[in-house]
């Protein structure tokens, strides 16, 4: 059973696994489980994903269960009328607020203006050795997208050199491996902690919260952060 954040007659959010894939996709064939068809199973209701998330990455996922609100929240994505937060775990200590704009380019070679804000929430420093350094240290960072391109946030992290925890494509190799074998954690530290809109029929203004995932509250209690203050309710 999938964690039904929000519904009404019109729209639906789920607060997705991190692993469980959206939809069907050519590059996980072998997958028979998808959020879209165990969502449509549930309710017993249509309903089609009006965004994306990958498929490592937990938290709020949106659903139109009618063609007019998918078309107009299709819309409003495309426009970057949504504001989306997230909440993410990084290797090192970074700056207490800082801003990314960095163009990223498309599989075709299209270049994309691309822009992320985020501030620091919390620091860590655990005495577990890393390379030639005594400790380890870490940041949960909470992370505003102002464009929607694929994998902003996992390549605009990487490339300011505070790469994403269990991020495999473009993290820390050395990093993922001192995750898995110390810890048993494949699990990508990044969630989808809020979505808020304009609600496209009603024209209300909508906040849909996530409470982060198990293994992401693990990683949480790993570092002696307060789970409590970033474990939010449902919106």
């Amino acid at each position: 059973m999938l964690d039904i954040l929000f519904r009404d007659e019109h729209l639906i959010a789920i607060n997705k696994p991190h692993g469980l894939l959206v939809h069907r996709s050519p590059i996980a064939m072998d997958v028979q489980e998808f959020a879209l068809q165990i969502l449509r199973d549930q309710i017993n209701h249509y309903v089609n994903p009006v965004h994306r998330l990958d498929r490592k990455t937990g938290g709020v996922l949106l659903f139109a269960m009618d063609k007019t609100a998918e078309i107009a929240m299709h819309k409003q994505f495309q426009e970057n009328q949504v504001r989306k937060k997230y909440l993410t775990v990084l290797r090192g200590h970074t700056p207490d607020q800082g801003e990314i704009d960095y163009p990223l380019k498309k599989e075709n070679g299209t270049i994309q203006e691309a822009l992320t804000f985020y501030r620091t929430l919390n620091r860590a420093e655990i005495d577990v050795p890393f390379g030639s350094h005594p400790t380890s240290r870490y940041s949960l960072v909470e992370a505003t997208p102002q464009t929607g391109r694929m994998h902003q946030l996992r390549k605009h992290f990487a490339h300011v050199f505070h790469p994403i925890i269990g991020d495999r494509k473009h993290g820390c190799n050395k990093q993922n491996k001192l995750f898995k074998e110390k810890w048993e954690m494949t699990t990508m530290m990044l969630h989808a902690s809020e979505l808020s809109f304009t609600h496209p029929v009603h024209q209300t203004e909508i906040l849909i919260q996530a409470p982060i995932q198990p293994e992401f509250k693990r990683v949480v209690e790993m570092m002696s952060w307060d789970v409590t203050l970033y474990d939010v309710g449902k919106g």
